[in-house]
């Protein structure tokens, strides 16, 4: 008895590697040089909050006595040590913008974890379950999102108390929503087709339908809104910390050091502006690489 041909399906789409698929993605993520030019700055942030400790020519919090708001080395009157100059208390403000990265990545990082899975777990549970529980959970979304976000913060730490940790958490909270309503929206719109009910025909459970194959179809919008979620992370971070409801001093985060400087605007500059940059910087830089992505990973967007 001679074996079966199988016969190949000519309908069926062809397999793409991974690595067409990644060289691919880097030819439209590179297409948009500010994109490029945002990966760029955006990498070199991430290096010094790593190296921070290395790199930092002087302790965040040291107290130079005899350097009290110091003007920056290439001013007169600054001082070759203190580069970026020094606050009011004597503090080297390169420094202590070094080691604010960390705060700000990890404040980005932490927000973007907690808001993605909690956010994923319930945009998929509504997108899948429908009817009630579908309704429930978007109300709820949506009284989330009649308030501004940064007012909702402010008051859920006030409650909670001051302090890095709640401000992480209150930032998640707020960011929640928008993770939620967009992975309900591409579960709704991958649910009716072929290769759900093909899985579900073939008796795949619940759980197996929502997190391996609906979900992995889901991801490239979840992709681009972690990235623009990581710089409101950090934007809605410092403004905390500017209404002293974030970071304590003498943590040097960037939005602390704003509020510490504010009475010092006139008579030294430097003390609020370079603080002030160093948000800026960091988050265009974020957006940059967001919109890359967004360009990137969007077929619609794909430029041919």
């Amino acid at each position: 008895m001679s074996n079966p041909v199988t016969v190949a399906d000519p309908n069926a789409a062809p397999k793409i590697s991974p690595l067409i698929q990644l060289r691919e993605f880097w030819f439209y993520f590179s297409v948009n040089r500010g994109a490029v030019i945002g990966l760029v700055v955006f990498i070199l942030l991430v290096l010094t909050a790593i190296f921070a400790h290395w790199i930092a020519p002087h302790s965040p919090i040291q107290q130079y006595r005899d350097a009290l708001l110091v003007p920056p080395a290439w001013l007169e009157g600054g001082r070759p040590e203190f580069l970026l100059g020094t606050d009011a208390v004597g503090r080297d403000i390169l420094s202590r913008l070094i080691h604010g990265s960390q705060y700000s990545m990890l404040i980005g990082t932490v927000v973007v974890v907690i808001a993605l899975v909690t956010g994923i777990a319930v945009g998929l549970l509504a997108g899948y379950a429908g009817g009630w529980v579908d309704t429930l959970l978007m109300r709820i979304m949506d009284l989330i999102l009649a308030f501004p976000s940064l007012l909702l913060a402010l008051v859920l730490v006030a409650i909670l108390g001051p302090g890095l940790i709640n401000m992480m958490i209150a930032i998640a909270l707020v960011l929640q929503p928008h993770f939620v309503r967009l992975t309900r929206s591409a579960v709704l719109g991958e649910m009716g087709k072929d290769y759900v009910t093909s899985a579900r025909v073939a008796g795949a459970g619940h759980l197996r339908l929502m997190f391996k194959t609906i979900l992995p179809n889901c991801l490239a919008p979840l992709i681009v809104q972690a990235t623009l979620s990581f710089s409101s992370a950090i934007l809605d971070a410092a403004a905390l910390g500017f209404l002293g409801l974030g970071a304590q001093p003498p943590t040097p985060e960037w939005g602390t050091m704003l509020a510490e400087a504010r009475q010092f605007i006139l008579r030294a500059w430097w003390v609020v502006t370079l603080p002030g940059l160093a948000i800026l910087i960091t988050v265009l830089a974020i957006n940059l690489v967001g919109d890359g992505l967004r360009d990137a990973l969007d077929p619609k967007l794909k430029r041919s």
